[in-house]
């Protein structure tokens, strides 16, 4: 069986043998005037029944352009199918020149990855040592630039910049304020409640006031602020100075002069170190006022009797100490915020593991720090 056609300036004839296969004939100029019209012509051929196989004959091709190969894409496809699929024969160098570079052989096949082989324990131990090893180094030299700029602020201290400083002050200290008052009125008053369950049995509700004001004064006052400021402050010092970093904002700083340490870390560590310790004293006051208010509903307490019970329960050295430890953990969650804003790689996503990695670590070395507070003054005296 054949078949011809012209179209425009190319021809094509079709050829059947009886084993199935077809061969077909192509001859002049196959380009975009006639590529259209061959793409309907071959697939109303094949569309009732697809040939075993497909020869594509070549041999009077006088040019071929990549509409004309598109031609022979789609051949391709359609006998994806078929169990010999597609043969080209009889192609000039120039044809065979244009089908390599659109590199015709490898179109429709499907191309396996190579299975990723997961590394074993020793290379995995391996990476993480140099990765710590390249972390504690950054650390280290983050510490001394932090001190050296410190240092001369305290030099100069026309250097440091007022209106961030107070700008942090505002965020960190009279932002926070809410948040802090709420959660530490709700601990006040929790234990109070829970102490009072025991301490009424045996008739010392008066000692609620006492359990209260130290507990918060001393320990839970200190920690309880400085995770909210972690969770507020340090994971927006992260997430800001790694937006500048990946945005070479601080590449900038450098370029043009600028230390980045000074001029990014200096007014927070300062803000933070004068706003942190007062915002616990706010929040020592508002749990006092928690407790204040179980004894008076709760314990048939007056409030003159809970507050001259917390105040003779506290002496100045307590509220000095928290105060100490606010002011410590506040030098802490700045600069590890700071040290992980510096640190962010990538895109969005690096920011993001920064902001994270800021809060808990934060929140590791406070507890840590307080048990360190802890055992100094447990052997204090």
């Amino acid at each position: 069986m054949r078949k011809s056609e012209d179209l425009q300036s190319c021809r094509y004839e079709v050829s059947q043998s009886e084993d199935g296969s077809m061969t077909l004939h192509i001859q002049g100029r196959m380009d975009a005037s006639s590529a259209g019209r061959m793409i309907e012509g071959v697939k109303s051929l094949l569309k009732d029944r697809l040939p075993s196989s497909l020869t594509v004959d070549l041999e009077k091709v006088t040019y071929l352009d990549d509409f004309g190969a598109l031609v022979l894409v789609e051949l391709k496809y359609l006998m994806t199918g078929a169990k010999d699929k597609l043969y080209l024969t009889n192609a000039s160098d120039k044809v065979k020149d244009v089908l390599s570079i659109l590199n015709f052989d490898t179109i429709g096949e499907r191309v396996s990855a190579p299975k990723k082989r997961s590394p074993n324990i020793f290379t995995r131990l391996g990476e993480g040592v140099f990765r710590q090893a390249s972390d504690l180094t950054f650390t280290f030299a983050f510490i001394g630039s932090v001190c050296l700029s410190l240092l001369y602020v305290c030099l100069h201290p026309k250097s440091l910049r007022t209106n961030d400083t107070f700008l942090n002050m505002e965020k960190m200290g009279v932002d926070a304020l809410p948040i802090v008052g709420l959660i530490s009125f709700l601990l006040g008053l929790i234990m109070a409640f829970m102490s009072s369950v025991q301490l009424r049995q045996f008739g010392a509700n008066i000692y609620v006031a006492s359990l209260v004001s130290l507990a918060m004064v001393r320990e839970l006052g200190p920690i309880m602020t400085a995770i909210i400021v972690a969770g507020r402050s340090g994971s927006a010092f992260a997430a800001e100075i790694g937006t500048m970093k990946i945005s070479e904002e601080v590449d900038a700083l450098f370029t043009m002069g600028f230390d980045p340490t000074r001029f990014l870390v200096v007014p927070r560590i300062v803000a933070s170190v004068i706003v942190v310790p007062f915002l616990t004293l706010f929040s020592d006051l508002f749990a006092i006022v928690g407790g204040l208010v179980v004894g008076v509903s709760m314990l048939d307490l007056t409030a003159n009797a809970y507050v001259a019970q917390t105040i003779k329960t506290l002496t100045l050295f307590d509220v000095f100490w928290g105060f100490l430890k606010s002011g410590v953990f506040a030098v802490l969650i700045t600069m590890v915020g700071c040290l992980r804003g510096f640190q962010v790689k990538g895109g969005a996503a690096g920011v993001g593991r920064a902001t994270t990695s800021a809060v808990v670590s934060s929140i590791f070395l406070i507890i840590l720090s307080d048990s360190i507070f802890a055992i100094i003054l447990r052997y204090w005296g």
